[in-house]
């Protein structure tokens, strides 16, 4: 970390310094392109059908359940049909006769809604055993996609690993000559605006895309004190230090 003994011009070196190291660093990240964002938005797609897919599993299960009550119940009033018809061969008066009457055509219904729900589930069963095979296939066709994502995310990281351990080690370099203050301003700025630049140098009167004032561009060039933009906060800079420091690397 910056010692008490730097001077202002000497943060400001530093900042631009850690600046450059971040463009290249950004560089090299863009070379991955969308590929990170592919990869996660194809992760988070098979994720949803494996989900899908143990739904309808987990469905499936149920289903087989709820037939084996059905069956179970069918049968039980089969067997009390059954019954009930041969009391009926016993029965002394029409009262009694009617009553099993009622009792039988009550299981005979319960009989026919039973095969009905069976049915149901049975033609769930053929749907979603369509829906299987049309997931599956998207699932290998996914699980395709992001290996082969993955496979040219890595080849172009391999490509550009040692060039990128070199200039995180040259990051922490430069980060180490900071004030803590300024350090954590630059951070916050870095997150804030789009291109990643938190130090720019002034060129042609104008520092990223907004002019400044003439007695603000001296004011920079004394290099006596962190001056920011007051239209996006960002860290300006004379563009002569701006060459001096790129030149060093």
């Amino acid at each position: 970390m910056a010692t008490d003994t730097t001077t202002i011009e000497d943060q400001l070196r530093a900042l631009v310094r850690l600046q450059l190291i971040d463009t290249k660093i950004d560089q090299l990240t863009k070379l991955r392109g969308d590929l990170p964002d592919e990869i996660r938005d194809l992760e988070d797609a098979r994720a949803g059908l494996q989900t899908r897919l143990g739904k309808i599993d987990q469905d499936k299960k149920e289903a087989e359940v709820q037939k084996k009550k059905l069956k179970l119940d069918i049968a039980e009033s089969e067997g009390l049909i059954r019954k009930y018809e041969e009391q009926q061969l016993q029965v002394r008066n029409n009262r009694e006769y009617d009553a099993l009457t009622k009792e039988i055509e009550a299981h005979r219904q319960r009989i026919q809604s039973a095969y009905e729900e069976i049915e149901r589930y049975e033609n769930l069963d053929i749907d979603s055993a369509e829906t299987v095979d049309g997931a599956d296939d998207q699932l290998k066709e996914l699980e395709a996609r992001i290996k082969e994502k993955g496979v040219e995310l890595d080849r172009v990281v391999e490509e550009t690993k040692a060039e990128q351990d070199q200039y995180e080690t040259q990051r922490e370099e430069a980060a180490g000559d900071i004030d803590e203050r300024f350090l954590r301003a630059y951070e916050r700025l870095r997150t804030r605006v789009r291109d990643g630049r938190a130090v720019v140098p002034i060129e042609r009167g104008a520092a990223a895309g907004f002019m400044v004032p003439p007695q603000r561009q001296v004011e920079v060039r004394q290099r006596d004190r962190i001056i920011v933009s007051e239209h996006d906060g960002r860290i300006i800079v004379d563009d002569a230090l701006f060459a001096e420091v790129g030149g060093e690397g």
